[in-house]
């Protein structure tokens, strides 16, 4: 039996690893397909990891841009 991959909860699982762990987020900036594979422990050709990977990045500039607006608000 087929198992069910929720790709919205991947993606969320997946940023939170990047997201507490530093050296990874550097490592996923240059070579986001290798870390995603590390992360889900399945070898897949690139293209297959592309919608994973444009969700996780987007994901990741939407806490950015979260922060800085919360970093913003904190000087008025």
């Amino acid at each position: 039996m087929a198992e069910k991959f929720d790709i919205k909860e991947k993606i969320d699982e997946i940023v939170d690893k990047i997201k507490a762990d530093p050296k990874m987020l550097e490592q996923f900036k240059s070579e986001p397909v290798k870390v995603i594979e590390k992360l889900v422990g399945i070898d897949l050709p690139d293209e297959k990891l592309q919608p994973l990977v444009n969700g996780i990045k987007a994901k990741l500039a939407a806490a950015d841009i979260g922060g800085a607006l919360g970093a913003l608000k904190k000087l008025f």
